[in-house]
């Protein structure tokens, strides 16, 4: 039985799903596991003109490193090759840190939720760069951000409880 999702294949927009949820939650369980070890600020501490950070104090040298890393290797039993894990990686880190750009000259401070604004540039970027390897149609493409939303905010609920994330969204 072929299952759809938005007019293909279940497979590719779940194997994009799944590696973009690997690419975001891994430097999250990282800060918990190593602490404030290898904890350098992405930026490097530096403040605008504007008074506020460039991205902040929790966008990581650390949590881009590990994220990398891990989608790499979650890239290789979903049939992708390391470097395609990474480069999905590397975009959602890239979405990520515009959105963390973003909030920063709203005045909204670092971890703080701006729903929508959190979620859809680090899913949006790998899926559209993915979208012709993988097939994927717009609704495909539309369907994996609103699903990347929604496991964003029901799994960052499920770490808080788990003591794993300092604060839900």
């Amino acid at each position: 039985m072929n299952i759809e999702f938005f007019g293909t294949a279940l497979e590719s927009p779940a194997k994009m799903l799944l590696l973009l949820v690997a690419a975001n939650g891994v430097p999250v369980l990282g800060k918990k596991i190593f602490g404030a070890t290898f904890d350098r600020p992405l930026d490097g501490g530096l403040t605008l003109r504007d008074g506020h950070p460039l991205f902040g104090p929790s966008k990581t040298v650390r949590g881009v490193l590990l994220s990398l890393a891990a989608t790499a290797l979650a890239a290789l039993p979903l049939g992708f090759d390391w470097s395609d894990g990474a480069l999905i990686a590397l975009l959602a880190m890239l979405g990520d840190l515009a959105s963390s750009f973003v909030k920063r000259r709203l005045g909204r401070p670092p971890s703080s939720m701006a729903l929508g604004l959190d979620q859809i540039p680090e899913s949006l970027l790998p899926a559209l760069a993915f979208k012709t390897r993988l097939g994927l149609t717009a609704w495909d493409i539309a369907g994996v951000v609103f699903a990347f939303i929604l496991l964003e905010l029901l799994l960052s609920r499920v770490l808080f409880g788990l003591r794993l994330r300092d604060r839900p969204y």
